[in-house]
């Protein structure tokens, strides 16, 4: 007896489901530590405090996770990709280049390492790679989206 389609459909399914709860922790996490840290940041200021800028962090990550767990739809998967994608790359840039003030935006040069900062940078990369499971293997079971 052949049970390929059935089982894989099911594996499938599954491993969505797992990818899925991985990326909404890790978005929960990088939501609580951003809303944290928010307040000792507000003293770095231009336009927008980099305190702000936390929040607003905070806020988009934590409507990527809702939505990732109540809406499965592709658009919930890239969204919550692109959130922890600019997250990551933010953080990065302002930990290895002093680009000063852009606009609106506050010198947010820190080049050190610390508990905090190495804790989001994790949550965003298991955010970034379940999302990216969830994106490519999308159309692997055609017509039971």
């Amino acid at each position: 007896m052949h049970h390929g389609p059935m089982r894989s459909n099911s594996t499938h399914r599954k491993l969505h489901a797992v990818a899925r709860l991985l990326a909404a922790a890790g978005l929960t996490a990088d939501a609580y530590l951003h809303a944290r840290l928010a307040e000792r940041y507000d003293a770095v200021s231009a336009t927008l405090s980099q305190g702000t800028l936390f929040r607003i962090e905070a806020a988009t990550a934590a409507l990527a996770a809702l939505l990732l767990l109540v809406w499965r739809h592709p658009l919930a998967d890239a969204f919550a990709w692109t959130v922890a994608a600019g997250g990551l790359a933010a953080l990065l840039l302002y930990r290895y280049v002093d680009v000063g003030e852009l606009g609106p935006l506050p010198s947010m040069y820190e080049p050190a390492w610390f508990t905090d900062k190495n804790l989001v940078v994790i949550a965003q990369v298991l955010t970034l790679l379940a999302t990216s499971v969830l994106l490519l293997t999308r159309g692997c079971r055609r017509g039971h989206a």
